[in-house]
This record gives structure tokens, C-alpha cells and sequence, in this order.
């Protein structure tokens, strides 16, 4: 499970502490975060791939962790680090990372922070203003896609084409082609 420093922390402390490992930032707090397994990398390496190529040239970006986003929320400044964004609005880049919310973001989930995922980071993006959301479970082989932009969510499958709505479906995600060997 991702634990949860008890003391108060700056966000320049949270900023002296991002090269000790995977850590996100929830208003004061530190999160923890367990390093991805190789099936997670896997399929976070296929897709960011596959994204990119798709991008070539055009003007939006795709970023895979660790890639630092700071959120501005009613609750407060979140920091997270996404497994795969894509920023279409280049001023929001800084040197740091990202500035607001990407239009798209994926999270694939780990044993240890299905309700990071699901529930907190769900809540955080929504309000933030991500237009499309991707929960990716290995362990169900499921695809939870919500595109908050249009009030819609879908579910599919490791044996479906998963389209990018962003991107009014032009590209298309083939979880069959997802190397988890």
C-alpha cells in the first residue's frame, strides 16, 4: 500500500525528496509509492510507444514516469506522477514538469494503490480538468476509460482496441499487441 508521511512537508521538501524514489505530494503530505513491477513497465513502455509514434509531429507531447504534474485543487497543490501523460498545451510545460492538468492521463494500477487510482486520483483529475482518464488493471486485464470531457466511461478488455478520444479516435490502442510475457 502507498504510505503516507504523518508530518507536514513544503512542496520545496517534497522537491529535495523526488530523487529518493516514487513519491507524490497530496497537500502537505508525501506519498509513498511501490516501484512498478515489469508487467507494469511493459505495458506502460508498449503504449507510451505506440503514442508517440502517433504524435510525430504533431503538436501535443506524451511523457511516462517519472514526469512530475502539480495540480491546483480546492483542496489544495497535488503532485503526481502519472505512468503516461499527454500535454497538448505546451505553455504548461516547465522545466519541472507539467503545470495543470494533461489532457490525458493513464494510471496503471499496482496491488498497493488500486484506491489511489481509482477513487483519489479519479477525484484529483476530474476536478483538475483532464479531459481523459485510463485505469489499467494487469491483474483483470480491464481498461477503465473515462472521458470526463463528455461525462461517458467505458470499460474494455486485454482483447480490445481502446480508442483515444482526445484525439476524436484516430488512434487506437491494441491491448492484443501488449507485451505481458
Amino acid at each position: 500500500m502507498a504510505l503516507e508521511q504523518e508530518r507536514f512537508y513544503t512542496e520545496e521538501e517534497y522537491e529535495a525528496l523526488e530523487n529518493e524514489g516514487l513519491i507524490e505530494y497530496d497537500n502537505g503530505h508525501i506519498i509513498y509509492m511501490t516501484p512498478p513491477s515489469r508487467v507494469h513497465s511493459d505495458i506502460s513502455l508498449d503504449i507510451a510507444s505506440t503514442i508517440r509514434t502517433y504524435l510525430n509531429g504533431k503538436p501535443c507531447k506524451v511523457y511516462h514516469a517519472p514526469f512530475n504534474v502539480r495540480l491546483k485543487l480546492s483542496s489544495g497543490i497535488k503532485r503526481v506522477e502519472p505512468d503516461i501523460s499527454i500535454i497538448c498545451d505546451k505553455s504548461k510545460l516547465t522545466s519541472k514538469g507539467c503545470e495543470g492538468a494533461p489532457d490525458f492521463i493513464i494510471e496503471i494500477v499496482s496491488p498497493s494503490n488500486k484506491m489511489h487510482d481509482y477513487a483519489t486520483k479519479f477525484n484529483w483529475y476530474r476536478e483538475a480538468g483532464v479531459k481523459e482518464y485510463w485505469i489499467i488493471n494487469p491483474d483483470n486485464k480491464t481498461i477503465l476509460v473515462y472521458i470526463f470531457s463528455k461525462d461517458d466511461v467505458a470499460n474494455y478488455t486485454f482483447n480490445d482496441n481502446v480508442p483515444i478520444s482526445i484525439f476524436d479516435n484516430d488512434l487506437v490502442i491494441d491491448f492484443r499487441n501488449i507485451d505481458m510475457t
